[in-house]
């Protein structure tokens, strides 16, 4: 009997948040205009619309077909909506908002049905990644649709608008409220002890890039209490950083000289931003900045250890701050504010090393390439992470304001290709 109420209770708890996340997942799209919902706004992502319809084509052919061995109700959607049906620049072409909604909805019903019968001893990891997977998309979207509002308010300056991204119009773009200088030293460094620590991620929420758990052990090391600011990046500009090759190492050199970039994507040249976290840098950028200060950028194990390793007790917090599960006063996520905040916002966030913003507000490049760990198995499918393990992506950790409370935890991995400009992704450094 509390076995089976066990199992009602998990079994609710599930739902709760394939219908939480969802609501959340539809929120983005209340008031879209056709031409935004179409558009293919970066050249290294789909379109908006896709990703509504790549959610429900996952959570069908994994929980529907795959799972309950239902047959596909939408056929006619199998190219358009697999991740590797289409390129990208060819999935502009889709339904109206309507259609995919509908599309969405009938199979969410399906869903919900078949997890009251579903096995959770076997689909309890699946349920997990797909919750997980519609909250990256759901990133992703959030993205582009700022990529796409940033573009329109450029376009109206250049018309004769007062917004643009460059100079952005304090009743629209500027963080609420005017924030004077931090009391803090941005520049102080925290040094991290030599010895072991667990990294990775055994839980049954963990995707299969963070698996398995294991020990690691680090020689000692110093890391950025915070995350570089838009003042501390300043310097590097107005210092001819982007015009000075010594800073740079050659791919990033070559990578400068093909992109012409002069600033991070779409910079705000205001110092009411100074204490905010860089966004909208490439590794490349990122590395060359750290080489300027005479630091580096950190590893993956060095990050992890800094934002999750409690030496006291001698065990991993799933957060910095420890396993409650993130609230607004932990940190900037789940597009709680929707835009970046100081870095010095979150004092109930700190990690136990005393590092701040390890999670949430940007995305963080690590001088890692993104690899498997020893003992490594895909799942649910070699395409989710495997493919990635190409010595071409480097991993970013620890979320940005938009990040979905799922997929925010010290463990998680994200990957980019070195030149990507995101502009969710700061950075901190190391020595």
């Amino acid at each position: 009997m509390i076995l089976k109420l066990s199992e009602s209770n998990f079994k609710h708890a599930i739902a709760r948040a394939f219908i939480q996340c969802r609501t959340k997942t539809l929120a983005l799209f209340e008031g879209i205009d056709e031409a935004t919902f179409y558009r293919q706004a970066h050249p290294d992502f789909s379109p908006v619309g896709w990703h509504l319809g790549h959610i429900a084509y996952t959570e069908s052919l994994w929980l529907l077909e795959r799972s309950a061995g239902l047959p596909c109700m939408f056929p006619q959607y199998r190219k358009l909506f697999a991740a590797d049906g289409l390129p990208k620049r060819d999935r502009v072409k889709l339904p109206k908002l309507q259609e995919i909604r509908y599309y969405l909805d009938t199979v969410r019903e399906k869903v919900l049905d078949y997890l009251e019968v579903a096995n959770l001893e076997t689909q309890e990891p699946l349920c997990h990644f797909l919750i997980q997977h519609e909250s990256q998309h759901s990133e992703i979207i959030t993205f582009l649709l700022e990529i796409c509002k940033l573009e329109d308010r450029e376009i109206g300056r250049t018309k004769g608008g007062e917004n643009s991204p460059l100079h952005p119009n304090p009743a629209v773009s500027r963080p609420e409220g005017v924030y004077t200088p931090s009391p803090h030293h941005l520049e102080e460094m925290i040094q991290i002890p030599a010895g072991e620590f667990e990294m990775g991620n055994n839980s049954a929420n963990a995707l299969d890039n963070e698996r398995p758990a294991h020990l690691v052990y680090l020689d000692t090391y110093q890391i950025d209490r915070y995350p570089v600011t838009c003042g501390q990046y300043r310097t590097f500009m107005t210092a001819g950083g982007y015009e000075n090759s010594q800073w740079w190492s050659a791919a990033g050199w070559k990578w400068l000289q093909t992109e012409k970039v002069t600033q991070p994507l779409y910079w705000h040249d205001d110092p009411v931003w100074d204490n905010h976290p860089v966004c909208g840098v490439s590794w490349y950028e990122a590395e060359a900045y750290a080489r300027f200060v005479g630091k580096r950028l950190p590893t993956e194990a060095e990050w992890e250890k800094a934002a999750s390793w409690d030496a006291k007790v001698n065990r991993r917090r799933i957060y910095p701050w420890g396993d409650e599960e993130p609230t607004s006063k932990h940190c900037n996520y789940d597009t709680n504010i929707g835009k970046t905040t100081a870095v010095d916002t979150y004092p109930s966030g700190q990690s136990a090393y005393g590092l701040y913003d390890t999670l949430g507000n940007v995305w963080e490049w690590t001088a890692t390439w993104f690899d498997r760990y020893e003992g490594f198995q895909y799942y649910p499918y070699i395409g989710y992470s495997q493919v990635y393990f190409d010595h071409q992506h480097r991993v970013l950790k620890g979320g940005s304001w938009a990040t979905r409370p799922w997929a925010l935890r010290c463990s998680f991995r994200n990957w980019y290709h070195p030149g990507v400009r995101q502009i969710l992704a700061g950075f901190r450094c190391a020595l």
